[in-house]
């Protein structure tokens, strides 16, 4: 297969969790920045363990600070690009304030703030470490993931502008080659730096899924562990009425979807098919918190959540918080 190839290390700079490097150079070479970004995507959220999350959060120097010296030195160089916005907008007073903001995230969350820094301010990235404290701890976590993925897109298309194929230059003038070249380069850099929102440019026109549409994990928070061995089963209305009523009987009105059991890290298999565009629709998703935990409150839990036309290109993941006499959720992603 002809394509780009990278090696593990190349990935390690991208993502400082060895896994993810380990399981990128495997499907290594890629056809394309896209095809890479999409198997990172997997990878990351599907084969990375809460270890390797948190390694690859380790890898990044406090918002503010510089790399350590002990840094993967592509990373560090990277690294300093992406917070030079911030560095560039500082003053001395938002340099220690962001320091005093970053400390206390630490010692709440166990790890350092992430943000996707670039083109950032100074300001903007600590009214966005304002908001995000209050947050639960596995709220964050996932949010944390999430901007590392950021991260990860943005260094993959630096590392792609690096190796990215020309026209052969053979019957060029020298001059007008290199500047070929160099106007190459530039494109590719510069469709890939503003990160969030031209990816997810490219993500809507290519919505092509590498999981499930619809997803969970469970989280034991009176251990402060993920749940394992909790079997969780997916069901979707199809009754008489279009929706279920409150305070109405719903007897044959749910239609089973899958069934999985969580695993080790608390996290469900496969519920549904993998389809680009999911069914609109009610879903209901029940766990059996009563086999998982006889003593407690709950015999059992079940979510039921709505997906409208307007969101079946999306990704649902709705986890839950449990402990033996209360449990909450959200809609992640």
């Amino acid at each position: 297969m002809e394509g780009f190839k990278f090696e593990e290390e190349e990935f390690l700079a991208c993502c400082g969790s060895s896994k993810f490097a380990k399981e990128m150079a495997k499907a290594s070479p890629f056809s394309s920045l896209d095809e890479a970004v999409t198997a990172a995507r997997d990878i990351w959220f599907n084969k990375v363990d809460v270890t390797g999350w948190l390694q690859a959060f380790s890898a990044h120097p406090q918002i503010g600070h510089n790399p350590s010296p002990s840094s993967h030195s592509t990373s560090a160089q990277w690294s300093k690009g992406e917070q030079s916005t911030a560095f560039a907008t500082a003053t001395s007073s938002s340099l220690q304030e962001l320091s005093q903001w970053n400390t206390k995230y630490r010692e709440k969350f166990g790890f350092v703030f992430l943000i996707c820094a670039s083109g950032k301010s100074t300001d903007g990235i600590l009214a966005e470490l304002k908001r995000r404290y209050p947050n639960r701890p596995i709220v964050e976590f996932e949010i944390a993931a999430e901007e590392q993925m950021k991260i990860t897109e943005l260094r993959l298309g630096k590392l792609f502008s690096t190796k990215e194929k020309v026209p052969s230059t053979g019957n060029m003038n020298p001059t007008v080659a290199a500047k070929k070249v160099e106007e190459d380069r530039v494109s590719i850099i510069g469709g890939h730096l503003s990160a969030s929102s031209e990816i997810s440019a490219v993500k809507t026109q290519t919505p092509t899924r590498t999981r499930p549409p619809i997803t969970t994990h469970v989280l034991d928070v009176s251990r402060g562990s993920p749940g394992a061995g909790i079997e969780v089963c997916l069901e979707m209305w199809k009754g008489h009425q279009p929706r279920p009523v409150f305070g109405e009987s719903a007897i044959g009105g749910w239609v089973f979807q899958g069934s999985s059991t969580t695993n080790s890290d608390g996290r469900s298999g496969q519920l549904l098919s993998i389809v680009d565009a999911v069914n609109p629709g009610i879903y209901r998703i029940s766990f059996n918190t009563g086999k998982y935990c006889p003593g407690g409150f709950f015999p059992y839990v079940s979510i039921v959540f709505e997906i409208r036309e307007s969101q079946k290109l999306e990704h649902f993941h709705v986890p839950l918080l449990l402990s033996p006499f209360s449990f909450s959720t959200y809609r992640g992603s």
